[in-house]
């Protein structure tokens, strides 16, 4: 087994982000993690901080999740080191995944985010994909960035509703 517990603590990092094919969120690595009490809060994003800085797995910024995914080269370390997580360790992630893959895919599939034109007004940018594919991307120009806000959290709570609007006024 390993000796170094931050070493196990990125391989299961590793491992979490190559089972699945689609970005993965900061928060939803750290509920499994702290659910199963691996390690602390703390701890997890000094892992996920040296992994970046390893570019072994690479970090986006939307709005205020970060979005993680499993680099080549994280891909080729897990492959050398895969043998060092134990199978408990393997079988709470299976289950995990099991329990929560439409979830976690559904999470990460909806993206809202905002930014300031140089118009002076702000932009809302709305997606909707499905496996990698966008249905929907739309953007949108209005006078306040509170309303830019509210568009965006209302676009997680409504997008299929809107996207159904949309595809059925257009066809």
């Amino acid at each position: 087994m390993i000796q170094d517990p931050l070493t196990l603590y990125k391989l299961i990092v590793l491992y979490m982000l190559d089972r699945v094919n689609f970005p993965m969120t900061n928060a939803q690595i750290s509920d499994f993690v702290l659910e199963k009490e691996y390690t602390n809060f703390l701890t997890l994003q000094t892992v996920i901080n040296e992994l970046t800085e390893a570019g072994m797995i690479s970090a986006q910024s939307i709005r205020n999740r970060t979005h993680l995914s499993i680099t080549t080269e994280g891909k080729e370390t897990l492959h050398f080191f895969e043998n060092r997580i134990g199978d408990a360790i393997k079988a709470d992630i299976k289950n995990y995944f099991q329990e929560k893959e439409f979830d976690l895919r559904n999470e990460i599939s909806v993206l809202a985010d905002y930014y300031k034109a140089t118009s002076g007004e702000y932009e809302t940018r709305l997606v909707a994909k499905d496996r990698g594919l966008s249905l929907i991307d739309l953007t949108l120009s209005v006078p306040t960035k509170e309303l830019a806000e509210t568009i965006c959290d209302n676009w997680q709570k409504k997008n299929q509703e809107v996207y159904q609007y949309i595809v059925k006024s257009l066809f």
